[in-house]
């Protein structure tokens, strides 16, 4: 057998985040798993670890033989999180959640994933400029397909659920993060259903992600066009064994450049096995660019439609 390596998870609430701190609430009461106090702080904060999984198939428990999951809270806006200050805690973690709120105009119920970053120069909402954070396109995938099997489960019918592009910070942390959001409006964000709906589905990620891990069956693609929500490649990773970290929406492809790919490729976690196209989602001046770029690369171009 293969020697087992013990994964730290850490999920991060802010006090400045209605929707967090209901997740947060929903995670400590649960009747499914128990959180106890640590001696530890984070961020000035209290900060739980996941002690025991009480439901669920019998394989649950073992997740928590071999892994740590921590429950920490900043009083920082998520989004402009740039310090772990691990320096000042026992913890150090391997991948970071982020239960957070998500805002739009429209003002749809909607659960969220996505990784972070800023394919531009606007750094209003966090991170810096042309930078992405690190990801695993197989926590997303976990994410996304946790929150479809909890919100099913909790019959939210009301709730879309959506993968959405790279945007927003942070970017400078050095471990992997998602996002996992209760939208769109402050309705739903103190909602007792959605933010069972998310805490349930971070656990059920975490386990998802290990199992992903171990069976070693997905094959990695960074993607490029489409629009914010991402349709053609939330279709891909649903029903295809392809899991996708970034996804550079239509209107910031003729930005990028090499060292924007290269992040793509460097900071996602796992080996990236194809650069995944939505076609019909990029334009022709969008083509001219983003092609010659991609071949430049020694990894395969696929379209969406070619899965």
């Amino acid at each position: 057998m293969g020697k087992i390596i013990m994964t730290h998870y850490l999920i991060i609430t802010s006090t400045k985040d209605k929707a967090s701190l209901n997740i947060r609430d929903k995670l400590l009461g649960s009747k499914s798993y128990k959180f106890t106090r640590s001696i530890d702080k984070w961020h000035n904060n209290a900060l739980f670890e996941l002690e025991e999984i009480t439901s669920g198939d019998p394989t649950s428990q073992n997740l928590l033989d071999e892994n740590s999951v921590f429950l920490g809270t900043t009083n920082k806006r998520l989004i402009f999180l740039d310090d772990l200050k691990l320096n000042d805690s026992n913890i150090d973690p391997d991948i970071l959640i982020f239960a957070s709120r998500h805002a739009s105009k429209t003002g749809r119920p909607s659960f969220l994933v996505h990784t972070t970053g800023n394919w531009g120069g606007d750094i209003r909402y966090g991170g810096k400029r042309k930078e992405l954070s690190q990801a695993s396109a197989l926590m997303l995938k976990s994410g996304y397909l946790s929150l479809v099997k909890n919100a099913q489960k909790r019959d939210v019918e009301s709730f879309s659920i959506d993968i959405e592009v790279s945007h927003h910070g942070p970017t400078t942390l050095e471990r992997p993060l998602l996002f996992i959001e209760l939208g769109s409006r402050a309705s739903e964000w103190h909602d007792n259903e959605g933010g069972i709906v998310v805490a349930d589905a971070i656990i059920d990620a975490i386990k998802k992600y290990e199992e992903f891990r171990t069976r070693r069956s997905q094959k990695i693609g960074v993607g490029f066009g489409g629009t914010h929500y991402a349709p053609q490649f939330q279709k891909l990773i649903k029903e295809h064994d392809v899991a996708i970290s970034y996804i550079c929406p239509k209107y910031f492809i003729k930005g990028l450049d090499r060292d924007l790919i290269s992040q793509m490729i460097n900071k996602n976690v796992e080996s990236v096995d194809f650069f995944i196209l939505d076609w019909s989602g990029i334009n022709s001046d969008g083509k001219k660019h983003l092609i010659p770029l991609l071949e430049e690369f020694e990894i395969p171009l696929r379209k969406i439609k070619e899965f």
